[in-house]
């Protein structure tokens, strides 16, 4: 009998779990919407209180942990919310290693990763594990448009490396890896079909043309960039200066 109860107990929980976590989803997405994305964060927080390897909510804390942490201009307060994300990140990859959401976040953690970190041997890691994951991510799923704009943006960067993060790269790499502003540019654009309205990815598309010499290309992407609905809290700023440069351009 008692056995019977406990099972009880234990069904009526899990359900009652499951119906608060999903009031919390509604809740995270409509502050989302509404660019309040610390309030969002915390509600997906407590979405991973009660069900630790819910993988969408470590994904969503990972993207909203980057986009967070981007805007902090203190850069212990940087690194912590990236750290967070990455932490983020490889729970959801400890959940299934095979999901294309779990290493698309870890490909994008550690992206962001090399923006802070001061380590040589550690900055190379976290560049070999953006494109490792990124690739990961796209084969498990070829239609993913956010680990595409990951990889193409990793390309991107590789082109427009420091002197120094060059020399750490070359020295800690084996030799450049292989990149190109072609590759960035043909990932963006796969990307730009798959999620037509992620900002970001126009954003670094527009200056991957730019780089390349492409003035026609780069109108053509500011001028969808402008006419596009603002989904994130950055989507606004993003706008306004792709609105300068088509100015400037015209």
């Amino acid at each position: 009998m008692k056995q019977i109860l406990l099972v009880f107990l234990l069904t009526c929980t899990s359900a009652l779990f499951a119906q608060d976590n999903t009031v919390l989803f509604k809740e995270a997405e409509n502050l989302e919407r509404s660019f309040k994305e610390p309030e969002a964060l915390d509600k997906y927080k407590q979405i991973l209180a009660n069900d630790a390897v819910n993988i969408k909510a470590l994904v969503k804390a990972t993207e909203l942990s980057c986009s967070i942490g981007g805007r902090q201009e203190n850069k212990n307060d940087k690194r912590l919310s990236f750290e967070s994300a990455l932490a983020f990140a490889q729970r959801a990859l400890k959940v299934d290693a095979n999901s294309a959401e779990a290493n698309y976040a870890v490909a994008m953690a550690s992206g962001k990763m090399t923006e802070v970190e001061t380590e040589n041997k550690k900055i190379v890691a976290y560049v070999k594990d953006t494109k490792a994951f990124a690739d990961k991510a796209i084969a498990l799923n070829p239609n993913f448009g956010k680990a595409y704009f990951v990889l193409g943006r990793w390309h991107y960067e590789m082109v427009n490396l420091s002197g120094i993060k060059k020399a750490a790269v070359k020295l800690f790499y084996g030799g450049l890896p292989e990149a190109s502003l072609d590759n960035a540019i043909l990932n963006m654009e796969k990307c730009k079909i798959l999620e037509p309205y992620y900002m970001i990815n126009y954003y670094f598309l527009n200056k991957a043309y730019k780089d390349n010499d492409k003035p026609a290309k780069q109108i053509e992407v500011l001028t969808k960039m402008v006419k596009l609905p603002n989904r994130t809290y950055d989507d606004a700023a993003m706008k306004e200066d792709a609105q300068k440069q088509l100015q400037q351009l015209q």
